[in-house]
This record gives structure tokens, sequence and C-alpha cells, in this order.
């Protein structure tokens, strides 16, 4: 058996989570008990140990080519590259660390341990976030996906961002209706159902979290 050592509301470890789905290969995840450990931690069936978000995407991609999730066209594969990295940095930074990192129990962020939620920091993260849903959806709308017409791996982490913010309420798809089309669709993917079916002790999600249709 394959195994992922994870963080439940981590960004990267639900985007490992939703690549190994794509990608139909079975993981068994474990919830991490050191969360300042350089994490996720995958291990293939042959021993293989990958640690950190690059080198298990390096590992999956270079062993399990069949789904490609990294288009080899030079142009989707430069905007894939762009939008991937835009989401790791930008919008975690600006977006997920203050409003899911705020929020969630640091145990399953592996943020460091704090009293109470920084409400000012939060307000920061979700105007940023209404900010940037504009552009996304115009992205999405005029592609179908960020990079192009097929799902890549840069849809794979913006919607792995999306989701934890989302077990949180967090995203006002009011406003933008082609980045709600967009999450539904990505949502409604079979790699998506593990994540959907996430809950952690005293942090139930939004009720609308694990509907496909909102």
């Amino acid at each position: 058996m394959r195994h992922l050592t994870h963080l439940v509301f981590q960004p990267a470890s639900r985007l490992v989570r939703l690549i190994a789905g794509e990608k139909r290969l079975v993981i068994d995840p474990h919830t991490a008990d050191d969360a300042t450990a350089h994490l996720p931690v995958f291990v293939d069936l042959d021993g293989t140990r990958c640690e950190g978000l690059w080198a298990i995407v390096d590992h999956l991609e270079g062993n399990y080519p069949e789904v490609p999730l990294i288009p080899e066209d030079a142009a989707e594969r430069g905007e894939t590259l762009r939008w991937l990295d835009w989401t790791v940095t930008v919008f975690g930074d600006q977006v997920t660390r203050r409003i899911v990192y705020e929020k969630a129990n640091p145990r399953f962020t592996g943020a460091p341990t704090r009293s109470t939620p920084d409400m000012n920091v939060i307000r920061g993260g979700r105007q940023a976030l209404r900010e940037m849903l504009p552009v996304l959806g115009k992205t999405v709308e005029e592609r179908g996906n960020l990079a192009g017409r097929l799902c890549t791996m840069a849809d794979l982490a913006l919607a792995a961002h999306f989701s934890a913010l989302d077990y949180f309420g967090e995203v006002p798809w009011d406003i933008n209706a082609a980045i709600r089309e967009w999450y539904t669709r990505m949502k409604s993917r079979p790699s998506f159902r593990s994540l959907l079916a996430d809950r952690v002790p005293g942090q139930p999600p939004m009720a609308h979290y694990a509907e496909l249709d909102f």
C-alpha cells in the first residue's frame, strides 16, 4: 500500500491526494503526529520516499505518466506551471494562510499554535480573495480551465486551496458564476471524493461543503 503522511487542511497535502486520485493510485493517508515535519510525505510501493510537495509531484508525474497532469504542449505547459506557481505562492500567502491557517486547528495545518484567530488577518484574506475571483473567473470562462481546455495540475492546486476555504464557508461563490461553475466541475471529479469526506473533531464543515451542486 502507498502511504501518505499529511495534514488535512494543508493545500499541498490536499493537492497530493487529488493527484493520486486523478492517476487512480490507491493511497493510505495518515494525519501527521508532528505538524512541524516537512510534509506531505509519500512512500510508494517500492519503498521510494518523497518529502515535500515538489518531490512528490516530480515522482508521481515521472513514474505514473499514463494520466499526465502537466501538458507536453509548450504553451499549455508554461501556463500550467505559471498558474501552479501563482497558486502555491501568491494565492496561498495572501488568501489561504490568512483565512484557513487562522481558523483551522493548527494541528491540521502545521501553523504555529495561537490562542485565538486574528480577525484582522482573516479580513485581509477575504478582501484579497474577493479581488482575485473576477480574474480567475474570467480565465476559466475563456479557457474552460486555468491553462486551457484540459484539467491540469494547476486546476487541482487551486481547487485544493478552494476546498480548504470552502470547508469553512469562506468563498463568496455568489459574486462570480464562472468560478463557481468551474469549482462545481472540479469537486464533481472522482479524485475529489476523499477531500469531500474530510471531517475534523470540533470543526465540522459548512453544510454545502460536500454537495456537488452547492
